[in-house]
């Protein structure tokens, strides 16, 4: 162990997504957040990820950035319709072109690469055949990531194949408020269970390639409380934790869905019939890590009446970040002791963790950020005490490296410890990107 308290094979490391940050639309197939950031209203300010943060351009000076930072491994993601522009077919080979020079780049820093194949942009193309509610995408999916793994295996060990279904099922299919746009419930059940079979058909294909491939999966976890101690809203409580933690940790983690989820979707949408002998295998397949994003935690209360789920969410009870979200640094801790209890010793990665504030414009070329310093501090103390109480952490990513596009709230939200002034795309650090570096130095990085 380090002074501080971390292992001494701990990585500390930041991470990105393609379309929140390359820009170069036109060096690429369209994709289905370019569709649905061009519907008026979906973005909050009429953004879209045409230039982004221009990585595709800067991508050298972003690399140099976080080398000076002391970065010791970088989380990116690849960008479907930049290799395969039609989302099958003959691949770009200016698209893998570009990644073999980022990834040449970070090596050539001393910096680990850990690529995500899928962050969310689903070819257009693809999408127009069906998409993710099609069980076909599952298996274009498999053979995207042997494309990408062929192409680019060579430079890079370790990978994660999916970011955050639950994102793109009930956030993209149920609720809407992510591409695609759709408000489809039981589409949104089906689209999940295509996902979690996209991952297994893709952790088929690279364990093929090559059988000592570092691969895993990134799910969001949000632990969840009872508003109450009433038996209604310990129940809400236990179906939200299902439909959005253990919806997906337990067919992954232990080949089949939980009963008690299966049984509320199916007395409401009807039987899964998109479910087929095998999937569940496919989906459990073994993993070496689990990725975890985590940022804040959901208390809940029963309504009868209010959604698929019954419940609403109750207001947070302390300080949030810049999107409304608590800022509860125990629920991490608490969270990595029940992944532990309830699932075994597993490798985790902390994938994702950061936090969204109002920043001020840059002075004398920095940004003061204090509150997402000490956002950053708690979480970390929390990573470092599950540590001590014998969880296998072993990584752990900041969110984000540079503030970039961030979805439905276009570039009105800033999450990155670099600032980004977007009129001149400079990259300004701020007081937490400072601290963050001398965070990594004292831990012997």
């Amino acid at each position: 162990m380090s002074v501080n308290g971390f292992p001494e094979h701990f990585r500390f490391g930041a991470a990105t997504a393609a379309i929140q940050i390359e820009g170069a639309t036109d060096a690429r197939g369209p994709s289905i957040w370019d569709s649905f950031s061009r519907v008026p209203g979906t973005v909050s300010d009429g953004g879209t990820p045409d230039v982004a943060c221009d990585h595709y351009h800067r991508w050298r000076e972003d690399l140099d950035l976080m080398a000076e930072l002391g970065i010791a491994t970088y989380r990116f993601s690849i960008s479907w319709p930049r290799v395969l522009p039609g989302g099958t077919g003959a691949p770009s080979r200016e698209g893998i072109d570009f990644y073999r020079r980022l990834l040449e780049g970070l090596h050539e820093r001393g910096i680990r690469p850990l690529a995500t194949l899928y962050h969310w942009d689903l070819p257009q193309a693809l999408h127009d055949r069906g998409g993710w509610p099609a069980r076909d995408t599952a298996s274009r999916f498999a053979e995207y990531a042997a494309l990408v793994y062929e192409e680019l295996g060579d430079l890079v060990d370790d990978w994660i194949t999916i970011n955050e279904p639950w994102v793109v099922s009930f956030l993209g299919h149920g609720f809407g408020t992510k591409a695609p746009g759709r408000t489809d419930w039981a589409e949104a059940i089906r689209v999940a269970h295509h996902v979690l079979l996209a991952h297994g058909l893709a952790v088929d294909a690279l364990r093929e390639l090559r059988g000592d491939a570092t691969v895993g999966i990134t799910l969001d976890l949000w632990p969840t409380e009872p508003a109450t101690s009433s038996a209604d809203d310990e129940a809400a409580a236990r179906r939200w934790d299902g439909a959005h933690n253990r919806w997906f940790l337990d067919p992954v983690l232990r080949g089949a869905y939980p009963d008690d989820v299966v049984r509320w979707y199916e007395s409401r949408v009807g039987p899964f019939d998109w479910v087929l002998d095998g999937d569940l295998e496919v989906i459990g397949r073994p993993i070496d890590f689990l990725g975890v994003n985590y940022y804040s935690r959901d208390v809940v209360a029963s309504a009868p009446g209010a959604g698929p789920l019954e419940l609403t969410r109750a207001a947070p009870s302390g300080p949030t970040t810049g999107m409304g979200w608590e800022v509860a640094p125990a629920s991490l801790h608490a969270l990595l002791l029940r992944l532990k209890r309830d699932y075994g010793d597993l490798a985790i990665s902390i994938t994702e963790n950061g936090a969204a504030y109002d920043d001020p414009v840059p002075t004398n070329g920095l940004v003061e950020d204090p509150e997402r310093l000490e956002y950053l501090r708690g979480h970390l103390e929390a990573v470092r005490r599950a540590v001590a109480d014998g969880v296998d952490v072993r990584s752990y990513f900041t969110w984000s490296l540079l503030d970039n596009f961030e979805w439905e709230h276009g570039y009105e939200k800033r999450f990155g410890i670099v600032y980004v002034d977007y009129a001149t795309q400079r990259r300004i650090p701020k007081r937490s990107a400072l601290w963050y570096r001398d965070f990594i130095a004292a831990n012997g990085r």
